[in-house]
């Protein structure tokens, strides 16, 4: 089954990959820092998923630094291991054909269960297909990033330089594709094709896998990681989560909240007007999300919720409680113990 969070996110594995490039590239780190999903302490947890509007964002900042052969690159750094699990996968069948079948059927454990990989095999020609969800200006990159990932991995697998009879290229031919009969070893490259795909002759009976019960293994623990993956929180996650802490200790400043996100005050404000918010407005959330809390999960009084969420009293709650929702708080709590039962 699939983690609720894997829809519309990559693997932290992939976007390392795609980050270093773009920081290579003379991306500041500055530009990518605030993307959602970027911090690099999260990026070093091999279950974080990031939304794949950052990692499109970041092609798009390699793609303007007019970076040569940006997804070729990428293949290049992207040693065995470097995609976690899903690497070994091209080795739990005894042929290629079905480790390919278990890489393919495991695709969400680094990328979006909404890009497709497929095989056919007619016993004698194996063809490799992928299906991207990138938008036109990055199609180039992505494109030559998967073929040549997927190439490498396979050459990996069977310990042999396979080279493809065809290589076709959704995108278009843009000039000279050197670089691309170079990295494919075929000079059988097609552009602006139906399908982004390569064609390896006599392969898919080709060994790759000498353990089943190890390929079993590899094969769960790829599971496991798909059904254990966590959303990377976003930026105002953290805020809050840094807002929450101060209130509890009686803190909630401005200048305390940046301390925590280790910012200056100038830029935190500078950060809530790039969010389209304020200071204010984010200190009205976190105080109505959390006494909503505390009214629901315990038996706190409204003048100890009160104190919790930095109020000066009790009456000062009720006032910006009834301004959230309408309600007092004790009303709300009869409400919410009347549904319960």
């Amino acid at each position: 089954m699939l983690s609720p969070v894997i829809d519309g996110t990559v693997s932290a594995q992939v976007t390392r990959l795609i980050r270093t490039t773009a920081l290579q590239a003379g991306v500041a780190p500055a530009e990518l820092i605030r993307l959602p999903g970027l911090d690099p302490e999260l990026l070093g947890d091999d279950l974080m998923r990031v939304p794949v509007a950052t990692a499109l964002r970041i092609w798009e900042l390699i793609h303007a630094r007019g970076v040569p052969n940006a997804g070729l690159r990428i293949t290049a750094a992207a040693n065995m291991g470097s995609l976690h699990v899903w690497d070994y996968l091209f080795t739990t069948g005894p042929t290629l054909r079905d480790s390919l079948t278990a890489a393919f059927d495991l695709h969400a454990a680094v990328t979006d269960p909404a890009v497709g990989f497929q095989i056919d095999d007619d016993g004698r020609l194996l063809t490799v297909r992928y299906t991207g969800i990138e938008p036109e200006p990055l199609l180039a990159a992505t494109e030559e990033f998967a073929l040549s990932l997927l190439l490498r991995r396979i050459r990996e697998a069977t310990g042999l330089p396979l080279v493809p009879v065809r290589v076709a290229f959704g995108h278009r031919a843009r000039g000279h594709h050197r670089h691309l009969i170079d990295a494919f070893d075929t000079d059988r490259v097609d552009f602006g094709a139906p399908h982004t795909e390569f064609t390896l002759l006599d392969a898919g009976s080709l060994p790759t896998g000498t353990d089943p019960h190890l390929g079993g293994i590899i094969r769960r623990h790829a599971e496991l990681t798909i059904a254990s993956a966590k959303s990377a929180p976003s930026w105002r996650d953290k805020l809050h989560a840094a807002m929450i802490d101060a209130l509890i200790h009686d803190q909630v400043s401005l200048d305390v909240v940046a301390h925590r996100l280790a910012m200056s005050p100038r830029t935190l404000q500078r950060r809530l007007g790039e969010q389209g918010t304020s200071w204010r407005e984010e200190v009205e959330a976190v105080r109505h999300s959390h006494a909503t809390a505390l009214l629901r999960d315990t038996d706190l009084s409204v003048q100890s919720v009160a104190a919790r969420l930095g109020y000066t009293d009790a009456r000062a709650l009720r006032r910006a409680f009834h301004r959230w929702t309408g309600r007092s708080p004790d009303a709300f709590r009869r409400e919410h113990a009347a549904a319960e039962g």
